[in-house]
């Protein structure tokens, strides 16, 4: 993925992580998830020469083994013909709700695959309040937790609206959307790079992924909610704990997020895209810089800045939704038209604040169904405990088959 032009000092990963990272198998080539800002040029990953010795990968901190690989053991079209799918959340009944960007409408999707329209006031109020324009529309879609199988639900909604992207909470009855009420207002808004997942961690605050709508000086700023990642509560107000009381901010210096998911142990991940270079894979710390503009990929730790714990080439990835399980983290890649699996590894819980040793509780990056499905949008754990992944080439930059987009169910073994 290409974007806009950023400031400071740009400074690209060391060839030693390169070699590391940078790899596996060659994905799909396809457009990226924003078109080069006006006086840009995209910059292709620097190449190892087959000639030199490969650099050593960097040393762990500790004695580890790498994770088993796994395999796709089946792929199954669970639901067919969505229009340009992004969010993804499950009910508790099972069922799944899927946002559609543009057209700025929710669906229901059963396990059987039945699809059913979301109607009612808060559906009205959601479509008039969204401008679809670029990237942006009806993005990310979060179920407040504590809800009873079967009984009416709250949801989260983040979409891009006239000034702002925003994100509205409503209550869900069968497939009827109550009226809406602002939770968090005032998120900065572009054709592009808007962020836009929402998902409860498991310490029940409500996390917000946001962009720098091609705004560089927005990401590192502690004053702006662009190039964020947000934690509020349900209703909107910081979250208790938070780096500063009064502030939703939990971590900055991030250029557009659109992952976002928890290990069993704790450890918070958010899948990022690149400029030129490198997508990232970052672990979230309270307070964090994660360098963007300064730094793309790894390299700015001796600066104060968390650097990814894994980096694909954006040809490789461009990585949106992220779902994690208790063997790894799986990341929908668009350009790349692959599903990414970074394995987990045991991290001593003493070293789970310490962001030294993030890389660490990481395996080397698996591609599954590379090619196979075109643009990969969004994954989630379904309650079946298969994945449930959605497809995106009838969004404007893919090259839509019959029967896109899809919502398929994938069973890895």
């Amino acid at each position: 993925m290409t974007a806009g032009p950023g400031t400071g000092r740009r400074r690209t990963a060391a060839a030693a992580t390169a070699a590391a990272f940078a790899l596996l198998t060659a994905c799909s080539p396809g457009t990226g998830e924003a078109p080069t800002a006006p006086g840009t040029t995209s910059a292709t990953a620097p190449a190892t020469s087959a000639s030199a010795p490969a650099p050593a990968s960097p040393a762990p901190t500790s004695p580890v083994r790498d994770v088993p690989s796994v395999t796709v053991a089946s792929v199954e079209e669970v639901a067919t013909g969505l229009d340009a799918p992004w969010g993804l959340a499950f009910l508790p009944d099972a069922r799944a709700v899927v946002t559609l960007r543009d057209a700025a409408r929710l669906v229901v999707v059963g396990p059987d695959g039945a699809v059913a329209d979301v109607t009612g006031p808060g559906a009205d109020e959601v479509a008039a309040a969204t401008v679809p324009r670029g990237e942006g529309g009806l993005l990310g879609v979060a179920v407040v937790p504590d809800a009873a199988a079967g009984g009416p639900v709250d949801l989260v909604l983040y979409l891009t609206a006239a000034q702002d992207n925003r994100v509205l909470r409503a209550t869900l009855d069968g497939t009827t959307l109550g009226p809406t009420r602002a939770v968090v207002t005032g998120i900065p808004r572009g054709s592009n790079h808007n962020g836009g997942r929402l998902a409860f961690g498991p310490d029940g605050a409500l996390y917000v992924t946001t962009g720098d709508v091609y705004d560089t000086r927005l990401a590192p700023d502690p004053a702006s909610l662009g190039g964020k990642v947000l934690r509020v509560t349900a209703d909107g107000a910081p979250a208790p704990g938070n780096p500063d009381p009064a502030s939703p901010v939990w971590t900055r210096g991030h250029r557009n997020v659109q992952g976002i998911g928890w290990a069993p142990d704790g450890r918070a991940f958010a899948a990022e895209f690149g400029q030129d270079t490198w997508d990232e894979l970052n672990v979230l710390h309270a307070g964090a810089d994660h360098g963007w503009p300064s730094v793309e990929g790894t390299g700015g730790a001796a600066d104060g800045f968390v650097d990814p714990v894994a980096q694909w080439s954006t040809d490789e990835a461009s990585p949106s939704g992220l779902a994690v399980t208790d063997e790894g983290v799986y990341l929908a890649g668009l350009r790349g038209e692959t599903l990414w699996r970074v394995p987990l590894r045991p991290v001593d819980p003493a070293a789970l604040a310490d962001p030294a040793q993030d890389a660490a509780g990481v395996g080397t990056p698996q591609p599954l169904l590379a090619g196979e499905h075109g643009r990969l949008r969004a994954v989630e754990v379904a309650p079946d405990g298969s994945l449930w992944v959605l497809t995106n080439n009838t969004d404007g930059r893919g090259d839509p088959r019959p029967g896109d987009d899809r919502l398929l169910r994938v069973r890895v073994g």
